[in-house]
């Protein structure tokens, strides 16, 4: 269920009281000082997935404290990865501060003792959820709170880019694929902090479902290259290509197999396109990775029954408007 807590309706003196209550029910217990001498109006929206909770917060300049008195009140072990969207946050926890940007995220345990302060206008997106429900070391974990993770390059980026997706389409999941969406997430930023801690092991069981969303991604960003393949996909993910192999079985198919069905759908929608009777359907093809036209329409008449061109042009009349 989505829940919207906001003090906009509230006049300013009394909506720091209001805020305070709003974040520390929606989070762990938190001290709250508002940094603005009026305080702005405030906002989060929260909502779950499974035993994770999902919530979009914005509001002023502010600083949040968990301290030993409010970690003895609940004695709850959560973990919360901030993905800051606006504004620039300073966080400590466990000897070290660190600076968030936009873009980047970072992890906070709320089993020890932290504080986090953002100066101006806000805006980010949080997910809290059991420490016991992400599988890595507690050493590991503790030596990267208080640490960003960049959402820009390398695997800490692939995480950012998931979360994030996550949270924009959490609200048409259904309970059960909800879970399996966090449990896949939580599995990526796992693979992200033992890479961190230099304990990557491609052959653990746990890392197998991040590992093969990572591949995922990197084939979706490069199927317009013919020359993609699975010697070129293992490499770049530092796997064996038999790995990589071992990753798809699991799924009941073969990189290659994946490879041509999430082309073959491409070129499928892109025929439908106005501009694709100009450009040809050898043009759509080749833009999706198929070099030889002849093998391109095979393997479409095998997998939709029809032929590119009678697809597209009985598609753009009006006659077909999915496949059968």
């Amino acid at each position: 269920m989505r829940v919207v807590l906001s003090t906009a309706d509230l006049s300013a003196a009394d909506r720091s009281e209001r805020w305070h209550e709003a974040v520390s029910r929606t989070f762990v217990p938190l001290d709250v000082n508002i940094l603005e001498e009026n305080p702005s109006p405030g906002r989060i929206v929260t909502q779950q997935l499974g035993a994770t909770q999902v919530s979009n917060v914005q509001a002023g300049s502010q600083e949040v404290t968990r301290s030993k008195r409010l970690i003895a009140r609940d004695g709850k072990e959560y973990l919360i990865l901030t993905l800051q969207h606006r504004g620039i946050a300073i966080k400590e926890q466990d000897g070290r501060e660190c600076r968030i940007e936009p873009g980047n995220f970072s992890i906070s345990d709320s089993s020890r003792t932290f504080r986090k302060k953002v100066e101006g206008d806000f805006r980010f997106t949080s997910f809290q959820f059991p420490r016991k429900d992400l599988r890595v070391r507690d050493e590991d974990l503790h030596a990267l709170t208080a640490q960003s993770f960049s959402g820009h390059k390398g695997s800490a980026a692939l995480v950012a880019s998931y979360f994030a997706r996550m949270a924009r389409e959490a609200a048409g999941f259904d309970d059960f694929v909800g879970r399996q969406f966090v449990a896949t997430g939580l599995d990526l930023l796992a693979l992200v902090i033992n890479e961190r801690r230099g304990r990557f092991r491609p052959q653990a069981p746990e890392s197998a479902a991040a590992m093969t969303v990572r591949v995922k991604d990197h084939i979706l960003q490069n199927l317009s290259d013919p020359d993609l393949s699975p010697t070129s996909i293992a490499a770049a993910h530092f796997i064996s290509v038999r790995y990589l192999h071992k990753l798809f079985q699991m799924e009941g198919t073969t990189v290659g197999e994946w490879i041509r069905a999430e082309r073959l759908e491409r070129c499928r929608r892109d025929l439908l396109q106005s501009p694709a009777l100009r450009l040809g359907v050898a043009t759509i093809a080749r833009r999706w990775g198929f070099v030889s036209p002849s093998h391109f329409s095979r393997i479409f008449r095998a997998a939709y029954g029809i032929a590119p061109r009678d697809w597209q042009v009985e598609g753009l009349s009006g006659e077909r408007r999915t496949v059968a």
